[in-house]
């Protein structure tokens, strides 16, 4: 079979329209905020042309809240914005959690708190992106570093969306999002698009939130106008989506939005790794700071130091299995991040080996480079 493929030189966030579109999306709601605003520009041009609407949305939280309307609607849906768009947006993240509505948020990350440089890139809205909503929850976030993901890894964020009945955050950064490079649009055949699980069941007999009779967990869901009339709010529910105030109940499902993400981490999880099969020293990190990453591995490895890097596309769930054989294999590892050190926490706490783990970090607007990784390493190395 013969598939059509365009090369493009184009925009990281250019590139997260066409995925969503190549995804089945057909819904935008959204408020233009820097440095996600081409996202807003791009639907506003490609969705009419392939049958989708967008809408320019008064506030961030009216984005969240039409985007659910959407997918509940039958139609996948997908805004996005920046972290200060994200805070305003997090009491609908909870609706959509609670809700277990598939959608898909896109967070182009610039410098905070608050407006910050708003024209400059970061990364900390990591722990914003776990914990942005209140209560227990499950997310899944993925995180591009390069303008190809942006087009790959939204479709896959569309897919996970729809397989676990959950939003998921799409974590970019101004970097990524303002960059331009060759990325490849390819035709996506249908057997790789997932779309969400319909009920097949009597009308009467729907229950929208039972899935404990479901052998992947994951309960079907109907579509709102159709023959099956059901209700989804904010509230704590039971199988039928009727409030139901028990602590047997609660327990049940608030478990549940946790444990359908983490019992699925292994379909879930996506790493890249590179040159770590003879590595005595790694990196673990994640979005744009992996291509000064790749970089000094490169450089390192010309000077006959073996040095690799464990990549985290799936930042949420963390990827512990994956960072512990890292761990276990090498003499110390590097974390570079642009914060003051939110992944290396999590990267501490499954180091069961006692190697040292030691953060590179940037909060001044400036990429983190290869010489800055290359020079922590050269700490660690005299520790030794």
């Amino acid at each position: 079979m013969t598939t059509n493929k365009k090369v493009k030189f184009a925009q990281g966030n250019e590139a997260v329209v066409e995925g969503a579109i190549a995804a089945g999306a057909r819904f935008y709601a959204g408020y233009p905020i820097t440095p996600s605003s081409e996202i807003a520009e791009g639907s506003a041009t490609r969705l009419p042309q392939v049958g989708g609407r967008y809408v320019q949305m008064e506030d961030e939280i009216g984005s969240m809240a039409a985007i659910i309307g959407a997918s509940l609607a039958g139609k996948k849906s997908y805004t996005a914005t920046s972290g200060p768009g994200i805070s305003l947006m997090s009491e609908n993240i909870g609706v959509a959690v609670m809700g277990e509505v598939p959608c898909v948020l896109i967070n182009v990350q610039r410098s905070g708190p608050s407006t910050g440089l708003a024209t400059k890139p970061a990364q900390g809205d990591l722990m914003q992106a776990r914990w942005g909503t209140h209560g227990d929850h499950g997310i899944i976030v993925i995180s591009p570093s390069s303008v190809q993901d942006c087009y790959d890894l939204t479709i896959k964020a569309f897919n996970l969306a729809e397989k676990y009945r959950t939003p998921v955050m799409f974590l970019s950064d101004a970097t990524i999002g303002h960059l331009r490079e060759k990325v490849v649009y390819r035709d996506v055949a249908p057997e790789e698009i997932v779309n969400r699980k319909q009920p097949t069941c009597d009308p009467k007999d729907y229950q929208p939130f039972k899935f404990d009779d479901q052998e992947d967990g994951i309960a079907p869901l109907a579509t709102y106008g159709s023959k099956y009339i059901f209700r989804i709010n904010s509230t704590t529910h039971n199988e039928t989506g009727m409030a139901n105030s028990t602590p047997e109940n609660a327990n049940k499902f608030i478990r549940h939005l946790t444990e359908k993400i983490e019992k699925n981490k292994k379909d879930i999880t996506i790493v890249k790794k590179y040159n770590l099969e003879d590595a005595d020293y790694a990196i673990i990190t994640f979005g744009c700071v992996t291509r000064a990453a790749l970089e000094a591995v490169k450089i390192a490895r010309s000077k006959g130091i073996k040095l690799g890097l464990l990549q985290l596309v799936t930042v949420w769930p963390f990827a512990d299995d994956e960072v512990r054989e890292v761990l276990k294999q090498v003499k110390g590892v590097i974390v570079p991040e642009m914060n003051l050190g939110q992944l290396i926490g999590e990267v501490k706490k499954v180091n069961d080996y006692g190697i040292p783990v030691e953060g590179v970090n940037r909060v001044d607007s400036l990429m983190i480079t290869p010489n800055d990784i290359l020079d922590k390493l050269e700490e660690v190395e005299k520790c030794l």
